[in-house]
């Protein structure tokens, strides 16, 4: 199907945004704290056309679904509570927005961990602010996007993701302090590429443990009497919690940590060994890690060629991130896969992306 198939008409203007990939900074955002993403080569891309009623419409091309309804006020499930969400955002900010059409087709994977909800987000709002020609910067949109997810799509999410999708390039890092918002744009560790692996477990943020982490850190950070558990920057501190909520605080003071070693300048060893203890300290402390996970990791930090890995994304199911060796990443997913279904799992190549159709 096309956006003319659907709606009867071309579409006036269209824009496009990436998913990402997060090589460690894994639940800092909403403490304030430290991330290192980086776009990767899926991206989802927005149509837009002026609506012939007073009705909004959306179809999806990935869910083959269409969503209509007659005013903002009628918030829908789904990917259309994104749209909405984006839409309603910009009225709250004072931006007329007329009725629209809005054709919606990703190659950003689903539940994997991979920011497909962020991406629909930014890309929405991008062909929004080509459509009315609005005043908004690219840190504006991840901003309007982060509250869109948040109010409309249920998930108290940091503003990383958002970020990520708005800013990031694959070809590097994106050094970004979410409290403050300054960034910068790092290399790659010196001959590493990425290399990301679906676990095949699917998850959503609304319906897992998310909302609760956020919580616990939240309840953490007011027992320590701080701002946000981003003040705390030695892991001693939280020793005096009760669990579980020392756990949570360890995790974000210890991962905070690591992020700000590799500002500093790390080799592909180094950073590899950052990525394994963020893992454990996911899986150990964070509690967001499941068995699938954890062996697929297990696999990718003894193979050789790999510097380390971990999950990525906010956890309870999809995707693992590991850093490995310039051009051998193609060997190195065939035997990671053949590992991970003798272990009795499927699994899928997500980056590089030529690897999309290989599956064991």
């Amino acid at each position: 199907m096309h956006f003319q198939q659907v709606f009867g008409k071309p579409p006036e203007t269209q824009a496009s945004a990436p998913g990402r990939v997060n090589l460690l900074g894994e639940h800092t955002d909403y403490n304030d704290g430290f991330v290192l993403p980086t776009a990767i080569p899926q991206s989802t891309t927005v149509q837009l056309g002026l609506s012939s009623d007073r009705h909004h419409h959306f179809y999806s091309e990935n869910l083959n679904e269409q969503v209509s309804i007659l005013d903002i006020n009628h918030s829908p499930s789904g990917f259309a509570s994104y749209i909405f969400g984006c839409i309603e955002i910009l009225q709250k900010a004072g931006y007329i927005t007329p009725s629209l059409c809005v054709y919606v087709k990703s190659s950003v994977p689903m539940g994997s961990g991979l920011s497909s909800s962020a991406a629909l987000e930014v890309a929405t709002l991008r062909a929004v602010r080509q459509l009315l020609n609005l005043p908004i910067d690219d840190v504006e949109i991840a901003q309007f996007a982060q509250q869109a997810e948040i109010h409309y799509a249920g998930v108290q999410c940091g503003i990383m993701d958002q970020m990520a999708s708005s800013l990031a390039d694959t070809e590097h890092i994106l050094f970004l302090d979410t409290r403050t918002l300054e960034r910068r744009v790092m290399p790659l560790p010196e001959k590493a590429e990425i290399l990301v692996i679906d676990s095949s477990v699917p998850r959503t943020l609304a319906s897992s443990g998310y909302n609760q982490r956020r919580a616990e850190c939240e309840e953490a950070a007011r027992s320590l009497g701080v701002k946000a558990l981003r003040d705390i920057t030695e892991a001693e501190v939280t020793e005096k919690l009760p669990e579980p909520l020392r756990q949570r605080a360890r995790h974000v003071v210890t991962e905070n940590n690591r992020v700000l070693e590799v500002l500093q300048g790390v080799s592909s060893e180094r950073f590899g060994e950052l990525m394994n203890a963020s893992h454990a300290s996911l899986r150990d402390d964070y509690e967001v890690s499941v068995p699938a996970l954890d062996t697929l990791v297990d696999i990718l930090q003894k193979t050789e060629g790999v510097y380390g890995a971990r999950l990525t994304g906010a956890g309870f199911g999809g995707a693992s991130v590991a850093l490995v060796k310039s051009g051998q990443s193609k060997d190195i997913a065939t035997h990671i896969l053949e590992q991970y279904k003798q272990a009795g799992y499927n699994g899928e190549i997500l980056v590089p992306s030529l690897e999309l159709s290989d599956a064991a």
